[in-house]
């Protein structure tokens, strides 16, 4: 009985004048597996059925379920906190001082770099610890202000106090942190993780290199302490210009010099001696492991004492530019001010700032997890970073993210949980309320070395470049163009570049995808070990009958068909002999996603080697001189119609893998419909068949059932002047648990050759076939539908032979 929800949808049909069935897809449905069932009994009926708008909606609606799920998977501390052991808590200690130890002197250089007062840093640096354990999927990320994202705010705290000099800096960071923390935690709370994978990875190391080199050349002045007694001239400029100004400056260096050159140099030879040891002594790896990652906090020490013998009684008058003042706890806590005045004025740097905080944060934690074995959520990731960059702000924190030297740090420090963070915060505590009489004699030339010393670290070396190169000489200019941007013009500019040089490049090679015509070469495997021990075992002659090219019973067959491009592009070896499955039959591969970007290229590819291969089948359906098209219009009027020296085949058949091919659109299946029109014609008056293997998706299936593709009209099949012969694939659901064992049957392909052919295979046959329960894969309903690339041969092959004789080749 129809349903009222049927019986509107047809009215509403009627009144727009829809035709619901232009193809006759329901009664040619119906046909084709009424027939494939009568010639095969043995196998039971199954008929694909169209997945529906419903079903869609259905499968996006949440479900109270998932709904908790959700929820649940904000918190992923819940997922491993009552498990918490004495062990973890060790290992989690012991990084977590280690981290707090280098992020304290770090902290308070990086947010010198955004134009704030070093205590800025150590509220960034508290806040992030803190708060990133409760969202963490990561146990090695650690949260705070880092160099490029401390540089980026630096530029904008630095025109705002040109632009709106009553509103002070700190207020504009933190005004900043929170926009941008509501931009990642939204993107992460609406599970957009995956928008990072749009950044490529070369993308990611031009922008750290540039930014790297950009920030490590503005060090330069201060290191020197050409800037110290005045400002001679701007770091912020392009890195180009600082390089010039620097150089032109050179006279100007100050004491200061001695404090920067010799911090630099004893940060380097602290790292290389323990390197060098390490490999001479492997017993003693983690002891100098530990000297080598403290260094920082050595070298701060080291120079702080150093200043406070020389300052101690100058403090009025220091010899060499110091920290400064650094005031005891959060002096600066309170709500943020996000006047609408400061919000307007950094609108547009917000891509920026966000691109950095997302890629940075997102590629370190992605390569942590991959090297320590566990699986990070992107989108998680980003509500951790969200809400982090959201709250901070409330104790004066700037906008903070994933730092990689400190990650590296507490990675190799024998980190074991998130809870780590913790024990880093209470460090950075330590430091705010009982270190700060001690911050004053920091030299500032120091906090340049340790600057410089961390971000050159981020700059790819040769052998990353050359590595891109080897991969993707494509990609090595998308580098170069990266850096050189950001040193010629301005780290945003350069995050710029890189983003839409990839983003054109992937949409260049979308649009400029080519298909493949595939052709046929008999192979065997050699070295086959299974398949010469099944030699050796006697077989029945039903059993070799039953045979197929795929798997046999637990072994891999040692002559199979192989599909590779005709043309040998694939750089298999030319002197292999490769033809068509057959005179008029082509395989046709898309290399990409078959969408309405590269519709037309792959079609026009389809046409123009079909074309070329073979001849017009009836050149009198050409019609009159004047009839025929513009383009195509074939002999002159009182030629020779028919070219009996032409010995291309004419066109039977089409096979399209869709392998790579998992959506198509509208666009995509037109080109298909006029391709189709296009080639009946010129085929005329036979018929075109149009296989299709590998189509995995039910909606791309779908979509080509709506075209008139994947089943047979009853109007061909009359034309056609024979009962089209099903080949399909059946599973045997005896033995489906190993298809691969040695000691069991595996699920084998047969192609059915229709009732005849049935009737003459040998009486042991057709009994063992018959007591065995079989399946189709796949719809008998949509018999040009294959499994694979040789069912749809066998089925092409199958019926080719009862094809129209009058123009057959």
């Amino acid at each position: 009985m129809t349903s009222p929800w049927t019986k509107i949808g047809h009215g509403f049909a009627w009144f727009f004048n829809l035709n619901l069935d232009p193809y006759g897809q329901r009664e040619a449905e119906r046909i084709n597996s009424r027939d494939a069932s009568q010639s095969h009994p043995n196998v039971e009926p199954y008929d694909e059925k169209n997945p529906t708008a419903a079903d869609w909606i259905v499968s996006v609606t949440p479900t109270p379920r998932g709904v908790f799920h959700y929820f649940y998977r904000l918190f992923p501390f819940l997922h491993w906190i009552t498990r918490y052991n004495l062990v973890w808590f060790v290992g989690d200690l012991i990084a977590g001082i280690t981290v707090g130890a280098v992020v304290v002197p770090q902290g308070m250089a990086y947010a010198l770099l955004a134009e704030l007062e070093p205590q800025y840093g150590l509220y960034s640096s508290f806040m992030g610890v803190l708060l990133y354990w409760f969202f963490a999927t990561s146990k090695d990320i650690t949260i705070g202000p880092v160099a490029v994202m401390s540089t980026v705010t630096g530029g904008i705290v630095d025109r705002a106090e040109k632009a709106i000099p009553d509103v002070p800096g700190h207020v504009v960071a933190s005004a900043l942190s929170v926009i941008v923390g509501g931009i990642v935690c939204f993107l992460g709370l609406a599970r957009l993780g995956w928008i990072v994978d749009l950044i490529p990875l070369p993308s990611i190391a031009a922008f750290m290199t540039g930014s790297g080199i950009n920030i490590a050349v503005g060090q330069i002045p201060t290191m020197m302490g050409m800037n110290s007694k005045k400002k001679r001239f701007s770091t912020r400029d392009a890195t180009y210009l600082v390089i010039i100004n620097t150089l032109k400056n050179l006279k100007y260096t100050t004491i200061d010099a001695a404090m920067g050159l010799t911090a630099l140099l004893m940060l380097y030879l602290i790292r290389e001696t323990c390197t060098y040891l390490a490999k001479k002594y492997p017993h003693r790896e983690k002891t100098l492991f530990f000297i080598s990652t403290l260094r920082t906090a050595f070298v701060i020490l080291l120079y702080v004492a150093i200043s406070a013998g020389v300052n101690l009684h100058r403090r009025d008058n220091p010899l060499f530019s110091v920290l400064g003042e650094v005031p005891r706890g959060f002096q600066h806590a309170g709500v943020p001010d996000l006047d609408p005045k400061i919000l307007s004025f950094f609108t547009s740097e917000l891509p920026a700032a966000v691109i950095v905080v997302l890629i940075e944060h997102i590629s370190i934690s992605k390569s942590f997890g991959r090297v320590n074995n566990y699986v990070i959520d992107p989108s998680q990731e980003l509500v951790a970073i969200g809400v982090t960059n959201l709250l901070g702000p409330f104790l004066g924190a700037y906008p903070a993210t994933g730092s990689f030297s400190r990650t590296a740090i507490k990675a190799k420090a024998g980190v074991r949980t998130p809870f780590a963070g913790v024990i880093t915060a209470i460090v950075v505590l330590l430091a705010l309320y009982a270190l700060t009489a001690l911050f004053w004699y920091i030299p500032q030339a120091s906090l340049a070395a340790v600057i410089i010393h961390a971000v050159l670290d981020v700059v790819s070396p040769p052998n990353v470049v050359y590595q891109f190169w080897r991969i993707s000489p494509l990609e090595v200019i998308i580098f170069f163009a990266g850096v050189l941007v950001t040193i010629f013009d301005t780290i945003e500019d350069g995050i710029y570049t890189t983003v839409c040089v990839s983003f054109a490049v992937f949409i260049f090679r979308l649009f400029q995808a080519k298909g493949r015509f595939l052709g046929i070469a008999k192979v065997r495997t050699v070295g086959d070990v299974r398949a010469s021990r099944r030699t050796s075992e006697t077989q029945s002659i039903a059993q070799e009958q039953r045979t197929t090219s795929a798997l046999r019973e637990g072994s891999i067959s040692s002559e199979r068909n192989l599909f590779i491009p005709i043309d040998h592009q694939d750089n298999s070896n030319p002197r292999i002999p490769i033809s068509h499955p057959y005179p008029g039959v082509f395989i046709y591969q898309f290399s990409e996603l078959f969408n309405y970007p590269n519709a037309t290229r792959f079609m026009d590819g389809l046409t123009a080697g079909i074309f070329k291969a073979t001849r017009r089948t009836d050149p009198a359906s050409l019609g009159k001189l004047g009839d025929r098209p513009w383009n195509d219009p074939g002999p002159r009027k009182g030629k020779i119609i028919l070219d009996d020296t032409d010995e291309r085949p004419t066109l039977r058949a089409v096979i399209l893998d869709f392998a790579a091919v998992d959506n198509v659109d509208a666009t995509s299946v037109q080109a298909l419909i006029d391709v189709r029109n296009q080639l009946d014609r010129y085929a005329s008056p036979d018929i075109v068949e149009w296989h299709f293997a590998n189509v995995y998706n039910p909606w791309t299936r779908r979509a080509l059932t709506a075209a008139g593709f994947g089943f047979l009209r009853p109007k061909e099949d009359a034309e056609a002047g024979r009962r089209w012969k099903s080949v399909f694939s059946v599973a045997d659901l005896a033995d489906a648990a190993t298809p691969l064992s040695s000691d069991g049957r595996s699920a084998e392909k047969r192609a059915s050759r229709g009732d005849e052919e049935i009737g003459a295979l040998p009486p042991s046959i057709n009994e063992n076939e018959s007591a065995i329960r079989q399946v189709p894969v796949y719809g008998l309903n949509r018999p040009f539908f294959h499994a694979d690339l040789q069912e749809a041969v066998d089925a092409v092959l199958e019926n080719i032979e009862h094809r129209p004789p009058i123009y057959k080749t």
